[in-house]
């Protein structure tokens, strides 16, 4: 005689990047054990495949999670684990205006959000005809990135987030220049130009929070932002 099926609930969510509405399932112990035994590897590569996996398996293989967004793939996975383990998370902070004094803060989740900065473009202006069409990073785009920010990898990274050069009327998609082509048209940017590119990275949209806090010493008030999804799992 076969086993009993258990019913898993469904839940839906709209991805930051497009407003798209998915279906969704929390984790199962498959999952939880494929995520563990990841972590308990410290292997980069073991994890990322391991987040990849858990997103395809629990949104029906409606999404890939090697071209989403980061910052979707982030907040998917935000979601999935609140379902699953619990929506509440404690985390401790260290007060900014000693930078010593560590406090305790619980947040829901639910209430973690990505957000987007009001004047960002994914179009960079390098002169009054040039401009450069960039994508988002995706977690296929971080194999291999070092996030400590060596120069190399910071270069990498930008080669791999650019879409497409506009010269004008004429356009040079990604596809079609050699990564030598790509490398000297870098190296060729002023240091405005670089500025422009940089600001690109900086004010693209991010899970973050901001945690009101008062130090128990000083009774300083302040807020702290947390990005980014390992920061909410400290």
């Amino acid at each position: 005689m076969a086993l009993p099926k258990l019913n898993t609930l469904t839940y839906e969510l709209e991805l930051p990047s497009s407003g798209e509405t998915i279906k969704y399932r929390p984790f199962l112990v498959k999952e939880q054990k494929l995520l563990m035994i990841a972590q308990e590897s410290e292997e980069d590569k073991q994890i990322q495949s391991a987040f990849a996996q858990i997103i395809t398996d629990c949104t029906f293989g409606e999404l890939d999670p090697y071209v989403m967004p980061m910052f979707d793939l982030e907040y998917v996975f935000l979601q999935l684990r609140s379902r699953s383990v619990g929506e509440k998370v404690k985390l401790k902070l260290i007060c900014p205006d000693d930078n010593e004094t560590e406090v305790e803060v619980e947040i829901d989740l639910q209430d973690v959000d990505v957000q987007m900065t009001a004047d960002h473009t994914n179009i960079v202006k390098l002169t009054k005809n040039i401009s450069m069409t960039m994508k988002y990073p995706s977690l296929s785009d971080m194999e291999g990135f070092d996030p400590q920010g060596k120069i190399l990898s910071l270069f990498e990274m930008v080669k791999r987030c650019i879409l497409e050069i506009r010269d004008g009327k004429t356009i040079h998609n990604k596809v079609d220049i050699s990564d030598k082509e790509l490398d000297k048209f870098i190296d060729s940017m002023s240091t405005e130009n670089f500025k422009e590119l940089s600001n690109f990275f900086e004010t693209m949209p991010k899970l973050r929070h901001i945690f009101k806090v008062t130090n128990p010493k000083t009774k300083k008030k302040s807020e702290i932002p947390v990005e980014g999804l390992q920061s909410f799992f400290d």
